[in-house]
């Protein structure tokens, strides 16, 4: 039987790659999202708050992809509901439907304040939270963990970096995902053995990235992008980045680490 997969957010950035790379003979994917979109694929038009709508899309699914939420900064209201409220909403339908795994998209801003070391950063590193944004993304985490040993449900909580085309600030260069390794790395999380609870980076093989690959090797990510085919035109555009000092390329958050508190951004 092909493995069916259910995607919250799939009209979002990494919806649509997933939606282009996941597919295959063995997968078939489910799209939910709040806002109306085009695709081949079964698709579900509403509120991750209209759980009636949620439970008929679970039903039957091997594995969650749960990307829906608010993606920059905002006010507390915003992100409680959006990110933290609404990941409960999905993880308790997941267990009522019985549904065994789910990849919930966290992101590097819960690891903001980490900075730049001699030694790659292990995808387990604590929550340092950079925003309010930073700390919904770490009660996510800690919301997948406790699903995941309270009911035994498998859950890999992806601290994805920066998935754009191509990387175009210093500060990316460090934390890039390519749309391709996008791809492999979710593949890899669906099709890991038993994979547990798990947290791993979302970012491609970076000559210049500090963050540990490890995490995504053992579950079978092996990522093939690396944004150094693109350092020559950042730097001519920006500069070398001074690593040791300049706190944009140092902490993982970068300039979200000195944004205003709960204003967009």
């Amino acid at each position: 039987m092909p493995q069916t997969v259910v995607i919250t957010g799939a009209a979002g950035i990494i919806g649509t790659i997933l939606r282009a790379q996941l597919p295959s003979a063995d997968r078939r994917l489910r799209l939910h999202d709040v806002k109306p979109f085009t695709d081949t694929a079964p698709t579900w038009i509403a509120p991750l708050s209209d759980t009636a709508v949620l439970d008929e899309a679970l039903q039957g699914a091997d594995a969650v992809i749960h990307l829906a939420g608010q993606s920059r900064e905002s006010d507390i209201r915003d992100v409680l509901e959006n990110n933290a409220y609404g990941t409960y909403r999905v993880l308790e339908a997941v267990r009522q439907a019985g549904v065994p795994r789910v990849v919930l998209a966290s992101s590097n801003h819960a690891a903001g304040f980490h900075t730049r070391g001699d030694e790659p950063l292990q995808a387990d590193a604590p929550v340092r939270p950079d925003t309010l944004y930073g700390w919904s993304k770490a009660a996510v985490e800690a919301m997948g963990r406790l699903y995941s040993e309270r009911y035994g449900l498998s859950v890999i909580c992806l601290r994805i970096g920066i998935c754009v085309p191509a990387p175009v600030t210093p500060r990316q260069l460090g934390l890039w995902l390519s749309p391709a390794d996008c791809g492999r790395l979710f593949d890899a999380c669906l099709t890991a053995d038993a994979p547990g609870y798990r947290t791993i980076w979302g970012v491609s093989a970076n000559t210049r990235g500090f963050l540990s690959l490890a995490a995504g090797q053992a579950v079978g990510y092996q990522p093939r992008d690396d944004s150094e085919a693109y350092a020559a035109g950042v730097i001519a555009a920006h500069g070398e980045p001074d690593y040791a000092h300049d706190p944009v390329v140092r902490r993982i958050g970068g300039e979200w680490c000195d944004v205003p508190l709960g204003e967009p951004y």
